[in-house]
């Protein structure tokens, strides 16, 4: 199934969500099941009227861009999660002062994992306040980055 890019589909809806009230965070294709799904967020979280909401807003203008050139697919609209990876700049700067984890893809003063309150991101670095300091983490060295979910 031939599809438009995320980043189009995005940049298409993006009025449309910012009317409703919500920010579209990301999107995905899955090609085995034939769906869209839109991942959206905004103040004090997401529920199952805002995501109904969201999605009614949404129907006749995708059909207008046409994402798959005529071919059917199911669209989802969901909340990203607690766990969802920081990709954006803005994921960091709305949580400065929240505890997140940090994997990274090689280790760093020997450690693949840290943990602790995120006090910046500057320049594409990450600036972490662990129980041994505070750390400065060039983001291109991250696998995933995340709120700390504690238990």
């Amino acid at each position: 199934m031939k599809v438009k890019p995320i980043a189009e589909i995005i940049e298409f809806l993006s009025p449309i969500a910012q009317a409703v009230g919500v920010e579209i965070i990301d999107g995905e294709w899955d090609m085995r099941t034939r769906s869209l799904t839109l991942f959206i967020d905004r103040e004090g979280g997401i529920d199952l009227n805002i995501c109904e909401t969201f999605h009614r807003a949404i129907d006749g203008p995708l059909d207008e861009l046409d994402p798959t050139f005529g071919a059917s697919y199911t669209l989802n609209c969901s909340s990203p999660g607690l766990d969802r990876p920081f990709r954006r700049k803005e994921d960091f700067l709305r949580h400065i002062g929240e505890k997140i984890e940090v994997h990274l893809y090689a280790p760093l003063e020997g450690s693949k994992y840290f943990e602790g309150e995120l006090l910046s991101f500057e320049g594409d670095t990450i600036g972490l306040l662990t129980g041994k300091g505070e750390r400065k983490i060039p983001f291109a060295k991250c696998s995933k980055v995340c709120l700390l979910i504690e238990v």
